[in-house]
């Protein structure tokens, strides 16, 4: 095996720490190349695909990425802001505010993002950080419910890059934060703020997004953890269990996923009398594809034309204060024992004792 290079180094640099907020993706623009290259990458992944490849990539490469992309192209086109991609942005304003709220509370972090499908990649943000010294990362998905098809999928692509490493940084990991009290706080709040605005339907519809059946009865924890989210929230909002319906999302294939699906569901709760539901999907923390197209667009259609009068659905966290206020916590609590929150003195014997460590080096025969 052959390591990658290590970065030039200065004997004494104070050793920095970092946390990198990881998203799913998103293509680079809404078009059929840009989701081919998106698709082909996302779709190879074997946390997400658990098909054999000898069976898998003859139709992934033979008929979808053929057929798919011109059709997700147009999708993605319907969404699109002019800032670009829904979740890229709201993933960037969410690096930008946990930062300045972290350097608010005391803690000398260094606060990146990275997609785990697309750009910027979690290899070239890596890259990035080792060579401006961050020796310590704390890993935090922006999955609240564990998957192994996205939360373990990061941390395969983090093990990746180290795998040709010399020299490897320090990590943490963040698994889950389902029940996180900020988390849930934060997203009652949301709820509560929609029906400020619009009213209150009498049905909460919580879509969550799916995964194959069969993940469950191997052992994956998402299906609970997703119910956990539901049940903290209703009892959040001071809500009956016959006023909050869980359901699951964007099934791929002819394979049982967890039930109950989404639009089927909305469609016959039209057709069974109510006029009115609120919809909200607390898995996703950045509005994006199956939140803005798939739930607030083709979702919404298929209640009202099931005869269903008014459809609302409530956002995602995106750049909710609280929720960058529950994110910088989650993040804080993970980073305990890390030499992040020094007061000034301890800075500058930690900047004293660095000078004394490099003439010591240099002494030695260190060139730098």
């Amino acid at each position: 095996m052959s390591f990658q290079t290590e970065p030039a180094y200065r004997h004494g640099s104070a050793a920095r720490t970092a946390v990198l907020l990881v998203n799913l993706g998103t293509p680079d623009a809404p078009t059929a190349p840009a989701l081919r290259r998106y698709l082909a990458e996302f779709l190879s992944d074997p946390r997400v695909v658990e098909i054999p490849a000898i069976v898998w990539k003859p139709l992934l490469h033979g008929i979808i990425l053929r057929v798919r992309p011109a059709k997700s192209a147009a999708k993605y086109a319907s969404i699109w802001m002019p800032q670009g991609s829904p979740l890229a942005h709201w993933t960037q304003e969410q690096t930008q505010q946990l930062d300045g709220v972290l350097h608010a509370r005391g803690l000398d972090v260094t606060v990146r993002y990275a997609m785990r499908y697309g750009n910027p990649s979690v290899a070239s943000v890596l890259d990035e950080l080792k060579a401006s010294g961050v020796q310590r990362i704390l890993v935090l998905p922006l999955y609240p419910q564990y998957a192994a098809a996205t939360t373990a999928s990061v941390q395969d692509a983090v093990m990746a890059w180290s795998g040709r490493q010399r020299r490897m940084p320090e990590w943490r990991f963040v698994n889950h934060y389902h029940d996180d009290p900020g988390y849930i706080q934060a997203l009652a709040q949301r709820v509560r703020q929609h029906w400020a605005q619009h009213g209150r339907s009498p049905k909460l519809l919580l879509s969550f997004h799916g995964v194959p059946e069969r993940s469950l009865h191997l052992g994956d924890p998402y299906h609970c953890e997703c119910y956990k989210t539901a049940r903290l929230l209703r009892q959040a909002l001071g809500l009956a269990e016959s006023e909050v319906v869980v359901t699951f999302q964007s099934r791929f294939g002819k394979a049982k996923w967890l039930e109950p699906y989404t639009e089927p569901t909305l469609i016959r709760m039209a057709q069974e009398g109510c006029e009115r539901v609120d919809v909200m999907c607390p898995g996703f923390t950045s509005d994006c594809l199956e939140t803005l197209e798939e739930i607030a667009q083709e979702a919404q259609h298929a209640f009202l034309d099931a005869g269903g009068k008014a459809f609302h659905y409530i956002p995602c966290l995106n750049d909710e204060p609280m929720w960058i206020e529950a994110l910088a916590s989650i993040a804080q609590r993970h980073l305990q024992g890390w030499p992040v929150q020094a007061s000034a003195l301890e800075a500058a014997q930690a900047q004293a004792e660095g000078q004394v460590q490099r003439s010591l080096a240099l002494g030695l025969g260190a060139k730098d």
